[in-house]
């Protein structure tokens, strides 16, 4: 198997590999012509970064600047937005319902990288997927960690970092995220 074979069926993989390097440059390339567009002729994504993702929905809008590792891992449903300094390290996929919103600076990891020294100095990871359901509210600044699940109409308080699944309704806040309690 490549190691990009590896990645995409979530498997342990050397992310050191020119394959996948190749892949990183073609993002960084449409992710470049999107956050340098001018502002009245962008309108919500540059085609480059469009064509890139696995799939985008109508009315999606990401403001500048925006980064994505690889792109093709990413899933918008329709009318998703993204405020600005969102980050999205899509080793695996990315799964974001419709009229979901990013405060600024919202961060997705997939990534996990090895926590022996030795293997992660040898480039050793893991992706593991992020799915957020539809109507969901991601306050910014908050960090989305690796494996996690957020349901439907869900909130997501800013600065928090959410490292467990979040149920449909729930809001959460803290580091790591909690449940508030509901009035």
């Amino acid at each position: 198997m490549t190691e990009r074979e590896k990645m995409q069926a979530g498997q342990w993989y050397c992310c050191l590999d020119p394959e996948l390097d190749a892949l990183r440059a073609q993002a960084r390339r449409a992710v470049h012509a999107h956050n340098t567009c001018p502002p009245d002729d962008r309108g919500a994504m540059a085609p480059e970064l469009r064509d890139l993702f696995a799939d985008a929905g109508s009315d999606c809008f990401l403001e500048a600047p925006f980064h994505c590792a690889y792109g093709m891992n990413i899933h918008l449903g329709a009318r998703v937005y993204f405020n600005a300094g969102c980050v999205v390290l899509d080793t695996a996929p990315v799964r974001i319902g419709d009229d979901t919103m990013f405060g600024p600076h919202v961060q997705i990891y997939c990534a996990q990288h090895a926590k022996d020294p030795a293997e992660r100095a040898q480039g050793l990871e893991i992706g593991l997927p992020v799915t957020i359901g539809r109507n969901v509210w991601v306050g910014g600044g908050a960090i989305l960690m690796p494996g996690i699940t957020i349901g439907d109409n869900a909130t997501i308080g800013a600065g928090s970092v959410v490292t467990k699944g979040v149920v449909a309704g729930e809001t959460v806040v803290g580091n790591p995220a909690r449940p508030m309690p509901r009035p």
